[in-house]
């Protein structure tokens, strides 16, 4: 790396008469010095060789040497020199540069300005290997005087990252794209030598990152936000790293904290350990404990409301403490509410110097039993050096005295001073003879971890008393129910470097029953249009001899199940034969069966199944099958459907098209038929609709009518009726002419529709009937006597 290097530059000095002091400067190619007043209001000016461009400032830049002037007494208390280098990195490496130093400036305020320039998307990073750096309030002074301030230069203007004294944790300063480094000295004191090295930095994200190194033991630094006591940029990003050892963690505090208000976005703190998530939180929030180990820690501010004048910015203090986890921890235990289980604590690394005791005495090993409270002290134990699990045993001996209720099998709730979270838990499930453990997901239904479907959270692992595996599982799957016809251990395990959650809901329950006809029997409820994997137990070795196992799988209403055996495996049998089944609930006959010396082909069932499979005594090799079970629509449904759907259709084709030909029919035959009216208007029927007479209005419509006013054109008497001729009572069918159409003797065509005139007699009034009717069979008269009208006015004759 390249290094800061003291170099004393070579001047003349010469004393001028008249309390004018003259100075050659001698410029060393590579600096630009900048001579200003240091306040207003002083007469004093500073020229160059000549007396020529006097000013209240001068600025020299890199050429040839120059001679300067000030004209006053004393000018080291009217003007102080910034000497300024420019300092641009590619992506590899920075050039060298220095400190210049000379008694000849040593009465004079100096500054010196190194500017920087990133290559991008690099950053530069000053490095401060020796005695570090702290930071200080702007307000505030080095013991020794020498004061270091970085900024960023941003398309906004400037920001003062901070102002730091030497001997501090602060390693190195990172400034994204261009910023500059300046160290102010007061008159009278020499610039230290110190080393100090500038080099690439990191790809970084953020306004700057400053990297700290806390040290061992209990440590406290406080740092601040850009800008303070003033605002943080708008919507910029800060960075601050902690290394810290392996026995530190930090906790972290925001003193005089102000928030602005915010347009867009929120002011947050985001923490960063390697290979966990972030956790982001409010500024106003309690900061979390940090854990052991190196973090980051971003201050994120918003787009905030300027808009009224005063409004304030945000600004704080971060102090940062380092505790050392030597300390001793102490650690209640309660395990009282937790049944079925005790805690296990075993120390891994014996070369750590991690210290477990328990009630004071120093264990290697230590095991809480359930119903217990046990108080523990841990002194730099590490998550690493101690291995935490719980474990427990049920069973009976005869099933009067198995537990009445289904045993609920939760991860349980421990406390957060134990060095390391829980890595597993096993239950041991211990039946009656000839008993069957009954397992049940209360997470969802489970599916077994496969190549093709694997679990990525926790594992299930249910194994025997002799160590072989059952299978592992997991949730989010179809298996509701598992029954095992022996001893069962079952152990949750976290995959990777997922931990195991504790949850007030347990993963499972289980049951000591009655014995089952199978050695393994797992109930199964798939969803439609789905593809699951099952194995037989103990996959990948195979089943012991004999062993039989059933699935019994529920398919959903109008589904079918596809069976493939995608990996199957075929013992050479000694005695018996291995066999593959295949058989619905509602029927005694089996859909498929094959056995080793048979080729397994592919099963399609319509309904709900069992699935059974049973091994031989094996000579050589294994029994073992996967097979793939797939479930979606009936396909022969489907089918019949279609075709009940195509007939139907058919169907109502054929009756549009008769309908039509009928309704063409009806239209071409369409017979009249005639409809007499007494009041003398006629009309056809068909398409003609009812006429309306006397202006359209009902006037003339009767609510009832009597029944011997119905047969007033039989009650004629002569001439005197005015409507009836003789001609209207003769039989049609005795004319003999060829005409259809007769007239009578006063020339009026019989059998045609006559309009008569409205100025006929009106019918006479006469008493209401009651209950008359005509008598059928009965030949009335044209002309009626009064005989003839009493008969037809009573035609029982009054009985």
């Amino acid at each position: 790396m390249p290094l800061l290097r003291v170099q004393v530059c070579s001047f003349l000095f010469l004393f001028v008469a008249s309390g004018i002091q003259s100075f050659m400067f001698i410029h060393d190619g590579s600096t630009t010095v900048n001579i200003s007043r240091l306040a207003k209001g002083s007469s004093c000016k500073v020229c160059t060789e000549g007396r020529q461009n006097c000013e209240e400032a001068l600025l020299l830049k890199v050429g040839n040497p120059v001679s300067v002037q000030f004209f006053c007494p004393h000018p080291e208390d009217e003007f102080k020199v910034e000497i300024i280098q420019n300092i641009e990195c590619t992506i590899e490496e920075c050039g060298w540069w220095s400190v210049p130093v000379s008694t000849l400036w040593l009465d004079f305020h100096r500054r010196f300005t190194w500017n920087l320039k990133a290559s991008g998307p690099k950053s530069v990073q000053v490095d401060f290997p020796e005695t570090g750096m702290r930071q200080i309030p702007p307000s505030e002074k080095c013991p020794d005087m020498h004061t270091y301030t970085f900024k960023a230069f941003q398309q906004t203007g400037s920001v003062v990252i901070g102002k730091y004294c030497t001997t501090g944790p602060i390693r190195s300063i990172q400034i994204l794209n261009q910023g500059s480094f300046s160290l102010d000295v007061p008159p009278g004191l020499e610039v230290q030598s110190d080393y100090f090295t500038v080099s690439v930095g990191e790809d970084i994200k953020s306004l700057a990152k400053v990297t700290l190194s806390l040290s061992h033991g209990t440590y406290s630094s406080e740092l601040l936000s850009p800008n303070f006591p003033e605002s943080f940029p708008d919507d910029d990003v800060m960075e601050w790293y902690f290394e810290l050892t392996n026995k530190q963690r930090a906790a972290i505090k925001f003193l005089n904290l102000t928030e602005p208000r915010c347009l867009k976005k929120e002011t947050a703190a985001e923490y960063h350990n390697k290979g966990r998530l972030a956790l982001v939180t409010a500024l106003t929030d309690t900061q979390p404990l940090q854990s052991q180990g190196d973090f980051s820690l971003i201050l994120r501010n918003c787009e905030m409301d300027r808009r009224q004048a005063g409004s304030p910015g945000l600004s704080l203090k971060l102090k940062v403490t380092a505790l050392r986890t030597s300390a001793p921890v102490n650690c209640s235990v309660d395990l009282k509410k937790i049944n079925y289980l005790s805690l296990h604590l075993e120390r891994l690394n014996l070369a750590s110097e991690c210290e477990m005791k328990m009630n004071s005495v120093i264990m290697e090993t230590i095991t809480i039993p359930s119903g217990k409270v046990s108080q523990l002290t841990f002194q730099d134990c590490l998550p690493q050096d101690i291995s935490v699990t719980a474990s427990g045993v049920i069973g009976c001996s005869q099933f009067k005295d198995c537990p009445k209720f289904p045993v609920r099998l939760a991860v349980p709730f421990l406390p957060s001073c134990l060095p390391s979270p829980l890595n597993a838990v096993t239950w041991a499930l211990r039946p009656p003879p000839h008993g069957t453990v009954e397992l049940t997901s209360l997470m969802g239904p489970l599916k077994q971890s496969l190549p093709g479907q694997l679990c990525d959270d926790s594992l299930i692992s249910l194994t025997e008393d002799d160590g072989k595996t059952v299978g592992h599982f997991c949730p989010q799957g179809a298996i509701q129910k598992v029954q095992i016809h022996t001893n069962v251990t079952v152990t949750l395990t976290k995959i990777g470097n997922q931990t195991l959650k504790s949850s007030v809901k347990p993963l499972l329950t289980a049951s000591l029953k009655e014995e089952i006809t199978e050695r393994y029997i797992f109930t199964l409820s798939p969803k439609r249009d789905t593809s699951l994997l099952l194995a037989t137990p103990g996959w990948p070795a195979g089943m012991e001899s004999y062993a039989t196992v059933s699935w019994i799988v529920s398919l959903p209403p109008k589904m079918e199940a596809h069976l493939k055996f995608v990996n199957l495996s075929q013992p050479k049998c000694a005695n018996r034969h291995t066999n593959i089944r295949v058989q619905t609930f509602d029927s005694l006959e089996e859909e498929y069966s094959r056995r080793e010396d048979e080729e397994a082909e592919e099963v399609t069932v319509t309904e709900s199944f069992y699935l059974n499979m049973s091994n031989c005594m094996t000579e050589r090799g294994d029994f073992m099958v996967v097979t793939e079970l797939t479930v979606q629509k009936n396909q022969l449904l489907i089918i019949i459907l279609s075709v009940v759907a195509a007939l139907v259709l058919l169907f109502i084709a054929v009756l549009v098209a008769v309908c039509i030909v009928i309704k063409k029919k009806k239209k071409k035959i369409n017979h009249q038929v005639s409809i007499y009216n007494p009041n003398g208007t006629i009309f056809l029927p068909g398409n003609n609709a009812f006429p309306k007479s006397r202006e359209d209005n009902e006037s003339h419509v009767y609510a009832s009518i009597e029944d011997t006013l119905v047969y007033t054109h039989l009650l004629k008497k002569g001439a005197e009726m005015g409507i009836y001729t003789a001609s209207d009572m003769e039989d049609p069918y005795t004319e003999t002419t060829d005409s259809p159409l007769s007239k009578d003797e006063n020339n009026i065509e019989t059998g045609v529709y006559q309009e008569y005139p409205q100025q006929g007699p009106p019918l006479p009034n006469r008493p209401p009937s009651h209950g008359h009717t005509l008598v059928d069979n009965v030949i009335y008269d044209a002309q009626p006597t009064s005989a003839t009208m009493e008969a037809r006015l009573d035609p029982e004759g009054g009985n």
